[in-house]
Formats: structure tokens, sequence, C-alpha cells
């Protein structure tokens, strides 16, 4: 095979129209989807400190700049409710109230734009008092059996509500498992699972917790159900369990830092699979930006890129609205 000279790698990048030509990957607008903190009340838009351009918003708020996203191309939104401190329990109870404000929501939003996928996070950390995405034991150990129940109630209210997909985040074993089984035999036939497969015990969180006005609230640590950043085949065990109980897609968290799990998902099981930019990811990129260390445009761009050449079918990430906006320009 000819080498130098008449092999030359660079001829393909001399000419802006060149490189569009030979480019292995694409950003779509279809590739992301928008995680959205929702809050009570009418007309209510919360700046979140620690997040800044991403405020905790009311529903008719939400269902407004769902609207001007979707017009953009973007299909799927990812919402979180943000809950009174007096409605977080010990056994998370509103997590599955049929009117809780995640239900609420998505029945209004369906409503509003219903060509908008939905999808819903199946956790307890944002009903609990304790923080922790289970129920816990006197020990302060989560109850890995007595959790999966109330997941299940709660995954079936947000489908009665009109919910998509159906997010477990929690970490739990089996989960999938059972809400599949028992969305299954009340009838959710095509509701899609979209698991939160390797979710890692991370220290990137810290701006989401703020954003649920769940800071300070944990008790302990959540290592003894997410993951150590530490391990790679362990993700990809946990990606074989969800796909063989029934899940549709998985998704790695946090997206940027894990692409190496990314792409072996991807590359072993060829279904599925999203990156989830946390909080932590876009906080940096924006402070960087802010403080004139990186251009915003183009670092957002390829932090985005990078989790797609990793594998990402989409990734869901705060920059949604701005990135939108920059590619129907």
């Amino acid at each position: 095979m000819l080498g130098f000279p008449y092999t030359r790698m660079r001829r393909n990048r001399r000419s802006a129209w060149s490189r569009k030509l030979v480019r292995e990957n694409s950003l779509n607008v279809s590739d992301f989807i928008w995680p959205i903190f929702i809050i009570e009340g009418q007309n209510v838009s919360e700046p979140i400190a620690s997040m800044p351009q991403v405020n905790r918003i009311s529903i008719d708020i939400a269902v407004k700049e769902i609207q001007k996203i979707h017009a953009l191309g973007v299909c799927a939104v990812a919402l979180f409710p943000c809950i009174d401190a007096n409605k977080r329990t010990e056994h998370a109870q509103e997590a599955y109230n049929p009117d809780n404000l995640i239900c609420r929501a998505v029945k209004t939003i369906k409503d509003a734009v219903p060509d908008i996928g939905i999808i819903c996070d199946v956790a307890l950390d944002l009903y609990t008092a304790h923080g922790h995405d289970g129920i816990l034991t006197q020990q302060g150990y989560v109850d890995n059996d007595a959790t999966l129940e109330i997941l299940t109630k709660q995954s079936l209210v947000q489908l009665h509500s009109g919910c998509d997909i159906i997010a477990p985040s929690d970490m739990m074993d089996g989960r999938v498992a059972c809400i599949r089984k028992e969305i299954e035999a009340q009838g959710f036939v095509n509701a899609q699972i979209m698991s939160y497969t390797a979710k890692y015990a991370s220290h990137l969180y810290g701006p989401f917790r703020h954003a649920v006005n769940a800071q300070g609230r944990l008790k302990g640590d959540k290592k003894t159900y997410q993951m150590d950043c530490a391990n790679a085949n362990e993700a990809i065990e946990e990606a074989r369990l969800d796909f063989y109980e029934g899940a549709d897609m998985v998704i790695v968290k946090p997206g940027m830092m894990y692409l190496d799990i990314i792409y072996r998902i991807h590359e072993t099981f060829k279904r599925p699979v999203f990156a989830y930019q946390v909080s932590g990811e876009y906080s940096m990129l924006y402070y960087a930006a802010q403080n004139g260390c990186i251009e915003m445009h183009s670092s957002v761009m390829e932090s985005l890129m990078a989790c797609k050449r990793a594998g990402a079918s989409g990734v869901f990430t705060y920059f949604a609205p701005y990135i939108a906006e920059i590619l129907n320009d």
C-alpha cells in the first residue's frame, strides 16, 4: 500500500465542502431530548443559580416552550418534578398519585402538543424525604424489592396520563422486568421503556439536585445501587439484563464522561443507546464559555458530536433549545 507522499490525509480536509463530504457523523435537531424541570403554579419561572439559562417552569410556561422547540424539530422532552417539601415522604406516596405534578404536566402538554414525545423519570428520589431512589430499611439500606412495587405503580400512573416512554433511573435490580410485566398486563403493550442502564454514582449531578430543591436532603450516598466509576464490564451486564427484561432503549449517565461505555454498549448490542449530558457537564461548559475560556457554539457542538461518534442514537441535553436554533439557522 502506498504511503507518503502519494497518500496525504490532509487532501480531504483542504476545503469546507470536502470536509462535509467525508464527515462520518452529523448532528440533527431530532437527536436531542430536552430535560425540563416542572414546578407548581401559574406563569412561574425560577432561575437555577447553578445552571445558567435553565429555569424551573410551571406547566403553562412549559407548554409554550415545548411548542417552540417542537417547531424547531426537537421531537422529545424529559420531565422532572420539583415538588413541595411537604409532599416528600419516607415511602414516596406522591410518586404514584395519579394527580401529581408530572401526571398533570403530561396531560396538559399532550393536549397542546400531541406529537411531542414525553419521557418520564421513574425513581423515588424526587419524592422521598431522605433523597434516595428507593425505600430505606431501618439500617439505612435501600430495599430493592419493596422499591420495585412503588416504581411499578409510578410507571402506571404516568402511562395513564399519556406518557410515551418510561425511563427507570433508580438502578434497582429487576425493575425493568417488573415494570414491563405489569404494564403489559394492563394493556400498555406499546409503551416504550428507556432504562438508565449505566447510571454512575457521579459528583456531576449536583446542579440537578439544586434544580429540584433536593440539595442537602440525601442521607448518605447512592453507591449501593448506582455504579462505580471504575467499572465498565458491569455496565455491559446491566445493559444485557435490561434488554433481556424488556427495555427498548438504554441510557448512559453521565454521557460525556463515559463515552467508552456508550461505545461498548452500542457495539455489543446494536440497540439504541442514549447519552445524558448531565447538569454538571452542562454547567462546566456554560461557565467556561461565560468566562471566555472556550467558545460556546463550537464547544457545545463538539461535546454533542462526541456522544454521537461514540454510538449514541441521541443525547439528553439542557442545550437543546440553543442548539436547535443554531441548526435551524
